[in-house]
């Protein structure tokens, strides 16, 4: 018997990763050596920094960016985690802003400036709204995962010691959303923001569920998160280990669309992805490059136009397409 390529993997635990993570499904020709890093985005600063897993989750902006200073691993088009990017900005009540070009002019608050929940949303309002980001003063308080990015003149730092939860809440932000919530169980709000959205401050868009669906149809952009991304040493030796990968996620992703479908699987995040599927159809988690294409061009396209990235990408140079391997 051929021995096992033995590899690491860091991925968050999901529904649809459940069967891969407990061993019930297993990747062809590898022993996966699973690492739990809690929370995931924890990995995401340990393998754009040290390249520390032959295998790990990343979110697609943290990568983009990676990819465009010369990170040694590449991404294939397995997307485990989604959520459209319309609602969850908050703004004060007596901030004056109603549309969003009333932002200009305004300091926002994000946790980082290219975390991949502010750089959908930025898209989101220059392209679909005409924001000009650039007269917008990004509020930041914490540090990019890429070291090497250089953020553009309107990003500057909240004080230190201070969250921007306290600075909307003393009006010194005219609106903010919480960075996390693209890779939250239910994507909803968490820690301190979901205290300022109890108290009553409105969303940008009150019928942000209504623009997703129109802008879904329109565009058949559908935002993605969680991106699995591999060394590119290890697909240089073992070119193959793509595809097993791709057939293990897919594998357990069916897995837990039968349950999704039965009503087995009834988490927060299950009834989430129930409700998506009815914009995006019966997968709320597509694989593969070609119905992920208008998405992953779309946030290629919005980094660099965000000054994120230094140079435009190719979908050759972000993605290996395990199918044609």
């Amino acid at each position: 018997m051929a021995r096992k390529l033995h590899l690491t993997l860091a991925v968050a635990d999901y529904p649809h990763t459940a069967a891969l993570l407990n061993g019930s499904i297993e990747i062809e020709g590898v022993e996966a050596e699973f690492v739990r890093v809690q929370p995931q985005i924890a990995a995401f600063r340990r393998m754009v920094r040290q390249v520390e897993f032959d295998i790990c989750e990343l979110a697609p902006t943290t990568y983009i960016i990676a990819r465009a200073y010369g990170a040694p691993f590449v991404a294939l088009p397995i997307f485990v985690f989604r959520k459209f990017h319309h609602g969850g900005l908050l703004v004060r009540p007596d901030s004056g802003i109603r549309r969003p070009k009333d932002l200009e002019g305004k300091k926002v608050g994000v946790r980082a400036y290219s975390v991949t929940t502010g750089v959908w949303t930025r898209g989101v309002l220059i392209d679909e709204f005409g924001l000009d980001a650039s007269k917008v003063t990004w509020v930041v308080d914490d540090e990019e995962h890429v070291l090497q990015m250089t953020l553009p003149d309107n990003v500057i730092h909240a004080p230190q010691g201070v969250s921007l939860v306290d600075m909307i809440t003393r009006g010194e932000l005219a609106a903010g959303f919480d960075g996390n919530a693209g890779i939250g169980r239910a994507g909803a709000p968490t820690g301190g923001w979901s205290q300022v959205a109890s108290q009553g401050y409105p969303d940008l868009f009150p019928n942000a569920e209504e623009l997703e669906a129109e802008w879904f149809k329109r565009t058949g952009v559908y935002p993605m998160h969680g991106t699995i991304v591999v060394k590119d040493s290890v697909l240089a030796e073992h070119p193959w280990v793509a595809r097993s990968l791709y057939d293990a996620f897919e594998a357990a992703k069916q897995d837990w669309l039968k349950r999704l479908a039965s009503g087995a699987a009834d988490t927060a995040l299950d009834r989430r992805y129930r409700a998506l599927s009815r914009i995006v159809g019966d997968d709320p988690l597509p694989y593969g490059m070609e119905v992920n294409m208008p998405t992953i061009r779309a946030l290629e396209d919005t980094a660099f136009k965000q000054q994120l990235t230094p140079k435009r990408m190719t979908i050759e140079e972000l993605f290996v397409d395990p199918v044609k391997i």
